[in-house]
């Protein structure tokens, strides 16, 4: 069980109870063991938390630190990170259910985002532009954009924090998140890593809860200047109206229904051995999760045949089952959708060739357990085509030609990620270039790094994060223009003196 103090708001530095005394239980998804109660906040807790935020941008001693305090403190947080790295992988699993080993890998993935943005701090500097005129100094400055409202999802709750988190302090920013109702453990326990480190009171403020509730005011506020939401489509949508009505900068990450194309000229070894993983990681509960498989006919039994026969012996288990190769999905709710959607699909013609039923076994009577699941014989119009199941769904395409491909490939609304597979460089290089989506992998699936920007065409976001790009978001800049010798301009010809 996590300390009490983990459990509650925390407004301006200090934690406390929900103004209304509202709580929240989070259950274990793997076998629905209590995890928790957290505090469940009211829309006048967000709206303090969004105050005292304001209040430690413009007022608190925050805005006098340098580039290179921010820096040390980034670098702190991630010792901390390491020093405590199993406990927050414990926690991360406790909250989504995901194997103890796939939560190590992200709170190292976290530990990398904030070295990586450590090192940024440090680089951000004036500029001075050449005007071409004698006796004016012309500078760029770039200045934190203020109060950054962040809304992040259940399915990596610390890593997408810290895709926020980092930057936003990097630049010198005051933030208040709130994290996915369903697994906030990790995200609070990092409000404590920060204040270890130094970040002072107001500046980190976090709220639970529903986002109808505690995350309303997030986007509406006229005292936030940005808002950073990964999550649904739909949802994101309305934040982004929200925010248009005081015109904040807005950055959404929303999802994806992303190809991943095999050539028959591919290694198909690591090509199937790879497209489990694309799909299947996290019980394919991942935004960039390789769901779409489009496979040239002439190897399509081969590659097909193999991905089903090994879907069916992929093993579920709890997270910590050394036996487990996947966990549970994160809510019963969730797996009925999963479900439902796949019997839609068969519905449409897709033919099942693996999976589509929750696994038997008095080990997963209490969990939200789905079988991996291939549907083979799809095609562009059907909705399991078009619509992100979230769950661990594959279904398969064909193609005839490289054109043929690249039109597949695009067919969506959204444009997030995808992958080639050839052992030709050439063809590989025209289509990862024709594709439009933001992240293409070329005889791989899923790896990133801090320094590489990420986000999505289309309706899969606006705007980037990690790399350059992603510190620019929480960004302002400034052009001042000082001329050095200021004299009278002489535009209006009249006369001193006259009325």
């Amino acid at each position: 069980m996590l300390n009490h103090d983990v459990t509650q708001l925390l407004i301006n530095g200090q934690r406390r109870a929900s103004s209304d005394g509202g709580t929240r239980t989070i259950t274990h998804p793997a076998d629905g063991h209590e995890v928790a109660t957290f505090a469940e906040a009211t829309a006048a807790d967000t709206t303090a938390a969004i105050e005292a935020a304001r209040a430690a941008f413009d007022g608190g001693h925050w805005g006098s630190f340098t580039g290179e305090q921010r820096s040390k403190i980034l670098s702190q947080v991630a010792d901390i990170l390491e020093r405590d790295k199993e406990i927050f992988a414990s926690a991360e699993s406790e909250d989504t259910a995901k194997r103890i080993v796939e939560a190590r890998y992200d709170i190292d993935d976290v530990i990398s985002v904030f070295r990586h943005f450590a090192t940024k701090a440090n680089e951000l500097h004036e500029r001075d532009i050449n005007v071409g005129r004698d006796g004016i100094r012309s500078t760029m400055v770039t200045e934190p954009i203020g109060i950054v409202a962040m809304i992040t999802p259940w399915n990596y709750p610390l890593l997408q924090a810290s895709w926020k988190i980092a930057p936003a302090l990097a630049t010198g920013c005051t933030f208040v998140i709130k994290p996915s109702e369903l697994t906030p453990s990790t995200t609070s326990l990092l409000m404590n890593s920060l204040s270890e480190a130094g970040v002072p009171d107001g500046v980190a403020n976090i709220v639970f809860g529903a986002g109808a509730t505690a995350g309303g005011p997030l986007s509406v506020h006229p005292d936030v200047d940005m808002v950073s939401f990964t999550g649904g489509l739909a949802t994101g949508k309305r934040v982004m109206a929200n925010a248009a009505e005081t015109v904040k900068r807005v950055a959404l990450e929303l999802g994806g229904k992303n190809p991943n194309i095999i050539f028959a000229d591919a290694d198909l070894d690591a090509a199937i051995d790879n497209a489990l993983t694309a799909v299947f990681l996290h019980s394919g509960q991942v935004c960039s999760a390789g769901a779409r498989l489009l496979v040239e006919r002439s190897v399509h039994d081969r590659v097909v045949d193999e991905i089903a026969r090994r879907a069916d012996h992929i093993v579920l288990g709890g997270a910590y089952d050394d036996d487990a190769e996947s966990g549970s999905l994160i809510s019963a709710a969730h797996r009925d959708k999963v479900e439902a959607y796949v019997n839609a699909a068969v519905a449409e013609g897709a033919t099942l060739r693996a999976g589509g039923v929750r696994p038997s076994g008095e080990q997963f009577t209490n969990g939200y357990f789905f079988r991996p699941t291939v549907l083979d014989n799809c095609t562009t119009d059907m909705t399991c085509v078009q619509d992100e199941s979230f769950g661990p769904v594959l279904t398969v395409e064909v193609f005839d030609t490289e054109a043929e491909a690249i039109a597949l490939g695009n067919d969506t609304i959204y444009g997030l990620a995808g992958a080639v597979w050839t052992t030709d460089d050439d063809k590989a290089q025209r289509v990862a270039r024709k594709l439009r989506h933001g992240t293409i992998w070329i005889n791989d699936y899923h790896p990133y790094v801090a320094q590489a920007e990420w986000g999505g065409y289309k309706q899969s976001g606006v705007g980037r994060e990690l790399g350059d790009a992603g510190l620019a978001e929480y960004l302002e800049h400034k052009h001042i223009w000082h001329n050095l010798v200021p004299a009278r301009s002489e535009w209006f010809r009249t006369m001193e003196g006259s009325n």
